[in-house]
């Protein structure tokens, strides 16, 4: 069970130097603002980074310090340029970079009938897979294994933003 600490705890938190920093997956992009703000009119006692994987250029431009999307792990390079033109304030480019990561991110919904772990790390694996990074998309045991339709559909789309064997992460 996930328990979600409040604006002011975190800020309070950060004060007292017991924790440093915050990372926001929530996907709650008003709260996300709201401490950015908080932590700004706090002196800035935390760094807050985002784990929002298809909206880390928007978190950027409202003042994320970083970004810790687990598709990372997928296209480390696609969310390096994307950080270095948001910092650089090239929102074109940070966008298009975004745009690129979001189409990827659809690697996430494309298994069915499995676990929220299941089908995120078995999406990335495969991805990874696809690209020659893993030998094999094998999930650890208790979680289920894609399917291969499913493991097809992940390396069409690996391809289809310009990753593969060729440019692997």
């Amino acid at each position: 069970m996930h328990s979600k600490l409040s604006r002011d705890t975190l800020i309070e938190l950060g004060r007292e130097g017991v924790i440093a920093g915050v990372k926001d997956s929530s996907g709650d992009d008003v709260a996300f603002r709201r401490l950015v703000l908080a932590n700004s009119a706090a002196g800035n006692p935390l760094e807050i980074s985002t784990g929002h994987e298809v909206m880390v250029d928007a978190m950027a431009l409202l003042g994320a310090d970083g970004a810790v999307p687990g598709l990372a792990n997928v296209d480390p390079r696609g969310y390096v340029r994307l950080w270095q033109a948001a910092q650089a304030g090239d929102w074109t480019l940070a966008r298009t970079e975004q745009e690129r990561l979001s189409q990827l991110f659809e690697i996430a919904f494309v298994p069915s009938g499995l676990s929220g772990d299941a089908a995120g790390i078995g999406a990335f694996k495969a991805a990874l897979a696809a690209m020659g990074v893993l030998d094999s998309a094998a999930m650890p045991s208790p979680l289920e294994p894609l399917t291969d339709p499913d493991e097809h559909a992940i390396a069409q789309i690996v391809t289809s933003v310009g990753l593969g064997h060729d440019r692997a992460a």
